[in-house]
């Protein structure tokens, strides 16, 4: 950087030009840019100023005439690359458009990229059969479905590349990176058995069970927290951000409903609440603790060291604790607390009302349909609601009546 030059960070975060004259301004994707004939160039990272300074000289002719400047992309490595996509992106978090989770996936994609291609690598240099070895990595370490998704961000990574005009032309990844076919996924699938549980497991997650310990037979129960978010992930179809996130204002005890969007897409959801329900989160919130931080008063869930069970990024609490409660219960195999979610969406689809089941759920369909219809009536809701506590509850419910 030219002596002098001032580059301290502004109260937007975004750094001062180094001089008056300087010709670039600080774009949010933390390089330096300049619109040119009604398009958006960038020159380089906030900072190396006197670098974007050397490349805008270098190609300010062509880009002014509306021409494409030579050599594009001559210098940009891998990690350049990786790090303006990666910039881009945390743009994107930080206005709310990507969740943290999506922000760890992309970081995790690229830090592969840059070991397995090198960091100092020119990105026009990758060729096919490099990603095909990267393919040949990624399936020795992880499943198909994780496989699918990470060449996906990869090939988003050179899209990225591409489309900023990092790079003069679109890489070709060839046939060994193609993703995994959707009959493997479904062998996968299968092979890891049905994503559910059955009835009587929800009694048992629910009202706890008999377990065999060393000193002789003991019944296991759910916390008073746990049972309240695993009914609500069978009466609801609620996944782990649902109940973690979960607002008091959301709730009406009196009338017996839940209206909440869905925190992953913003797609609001109205549910009826079972009995079972309603008690469970009367329980939870008359033994609930204050928070410790004040941004969390208003959830319904608080731990008992006063923490949201919310976390978006690393072990998910939620997860952790139900893990736990499943180990203990020996009901093994591929579940977890989103499977309560893939309970709710398989049983009450048989209620024959898939239109009420996407609106618990949360779903959005991409059709006409979905286009035109304005609302639907409490009374649909009801009937698939009540058509999975029947099944779930349907002996016990007919000896209370």
């Amino acid at each position: 950087m030219s002596e002098g030059n001032s580059t301290a960070p502004g109260p937007d975060g975004k750094p001062n030009k180094p001089h008056p004259d300087f010709p670039l301004f600080p774009h949010a994707t933390k390089r330096w840019a300049k619109k040119i004939r009604g398009k958006m160039h960038y020159f380089g990272p906030w900072d190396d100023p006197d670098g974007a300074l050397k490349k805008y000289h270098a190609q300010k002719e062509a880009l002014h005439a509306g021409r494409k400047p030579r050599e594009v992309s001559e210098g940009v490595t891998i990690k350049d690359l990786c790090n303006a996509f990666l910039n881009h992106k945390k743009a994107l978090l930080d206005a709310g458009d990507i969740a943290a989770r999506t922000w760890l996936n992309y970081v995790e994609t690229t830090k592969m990229v840059v070991e397995q291609f090198g960091k100092n690598r020119l990105a026009v240099d990758v060729s096919q059969d490099d990603f095909a070895k990267l393919r040949t990595v990624m399936s020795k370490k992880w499943g198909p479905v994780r496989v699918r998704n990470f060449i996906q961000q990869t090939r988003s990574v050179f899209k990225y590349g591409y489309d900023s005009e990092l790079l003069a032309a679109p890489l070709r990844f060839g046939p060994g990176f193609a993703r995994p076919t959707k009959k493997t996924l479904r062998l996968e699938r299968a092979k890891k058995g049905p994503r559910m549980f059955e009835a009587a497991e929800v009694r048992a997650l629910i009202n706890g069970a008999e377990v065999q310990k060393k000193d002789g037979p003991r019944l296991v129960r759910p916390t008073t927290s746990m049972k309240a978010m695993i009914l609500l992930g069978v009466n609801c179809g609620f996944g782990n951000a649902d109940c973690g996130t979960l607002p008091r204002s959301a709730l009406d005890l009196e009338g017996g409903w839940v209206n909440y969007h869905r925190p992953k897409t913003g797609i609001t959801r109205r549910c009826p609440l079972w009995p079972e329900t309603i008690e469970s989160l009367r329980a939870v919130l008359a033994d609930r603790r204050e928070p410790r931080d004040p941004a969390d008063s208003d959830l319904v869930f608080i731990t008992a060291i006063g923490l949201s069970w919310h976390k978006e990024t690393g072990d998910n609490p939620i997860s952790k604790e139900m893990r736990k409660f499943l180990n203990v219960l020996e009901l093994d195999g591929h579940r977890n607390f989103y499977a309560l979610r893939h309970t709710f969406e398989t049983i009450g689809g048989e209620a024959k009302d898939q239109v009420a089941v996407d609106h618990i759920m949360g779903h959005a369909r991409d059709d006409m349909a979905s286009v035109y219809r304005e609302r639907i009536s409490d009374e649909r809701l009801k009937a698939v609601s009540d058509f999975v506590r029947k099944w779930g509850f349907g002996a016990a419910l007919a000896a209370s009546e």
